[in-house]
């Protein structure tokens, strides 16, 4: 991975300013730009090292930069690339990191001149917790990052992009973005959906509290990220959440049944079926 000269990360947290982190940590970057909509996330971005120097414009951040990386949430992406295509530059190589990627990446090719410079990415990483304050320059290593394919875009853009998240420590898949969207639904988006739902079943069970486990605190750990986020990635991400709904909704329809009529083989028929589920999608 070549290095680059300057960088502008739109969006200071968690994954912005990790990114920060893992760039100037692996020699990968001469200076990083941060963008922020606040200035004390700036402030607390240059005082972990995630960041060189602050700015409140991302026009301003992004003019002359070599690499750009969108790390708003996900419904603020389509409009931050309008406000920086005007100022970035021929070679200029663009990136996001949001959870949703067929509207962005539909945005993108509606409205960025060709071969397309911006390369819709996803890494699989990052936590309940938010802000540059919790930055990590290792969160992305043994991650899996999803990149749109080459198709339509700019060979040495792709590669760039590619290259970057290789050299952060993730392993890139590549995917076209509404198989991503809905396979994301399914693993990533419904889960948090779920785990909001059961963080919600203990509201007003104030006796509660001693008798909550491991598998509560497990199960609802991710219901403590920040709302603004869930909820965009709920408005970007729509149709493929709610037929992952549709699929939980019927699953929870026949154990309920099951469980309503005794049906005793059947619940451990289900529950069998569960666990070899789970051991063939998780590598553990």
């Amino acid at each position: 991975m070549s290095r680059f000269d300057t960088v502008t990360i739109i969006g200071v947290g968690l994954l912005g300013g990790s990114l920060g982190l893992a760039l100037k940590a692996r020699g990968l970057a001469g200076t990083v730009r941060g963008v922020g909509h606040r200035q004390v996330s700036l402030d607390a971005a240059c005082d972990v090292g995630a960041i060189d120097e602050p700015y409140l414009d991302a026009r301003d951040a992004c003019a002359g930069a070599h690499l750009v990386v969108v790390c708003t949430p996900a419904a603020l992406v389509p409009a931050k690339l309008d406000e920086i295509l005007p100022v970035c530059a021929e070679r200029t190589v663009v990136t996001d990191v949001a959870s949703t990627k067929a509207a962005i990446c539909a945005h993108a090719r509606n409205t960025w001149p060709k071969p397309l410079r911006f390369v819709g990415s996803h890494p699989m990483a990052g936590s309940e917790k938010f802000g540059p304050e919790h930055a990590h320059p290792d969160l992305y290593v043994n991650s899996a990052t999803i990149v749109q394919p080459r198709w339509d875009l700019a060979a040495d853009a792709w590669d760039t992009v590619v290259g970057l998240w290789r050299a952060v420590g993730s392993t890139v898949v590549e995917m076209n973005p509404e198989r991503h969207d809905l396979l994301i639904a399914r693993t990533s988006h419904v889960p948090h959906v779920v785990s909001a739902c059961l963080a919600l079943l203990v509201t007003g069970l104030n006796d509660a509290r001693p008798v909550i486990g491991n598998g509560f605190r497990d199960m609802t750990r991710i219901a403590a990220g920040r709302p603004e986020i869930w909820r965009d990635v709920c408005l970007t991400n729509r149709d493929a959440i709610l037929d992952g709904i549709d699929a939980l909704m019927k699953r929870l329809e026949e154990f309920r049944d099951m469980t309503a009529r005794d049906a005793a083989d059947r619940l451990a028929e289900f529950f069998d079926s569960a666990r070899k589920a789970r051991h063939e999608a998780v590598d553990e």
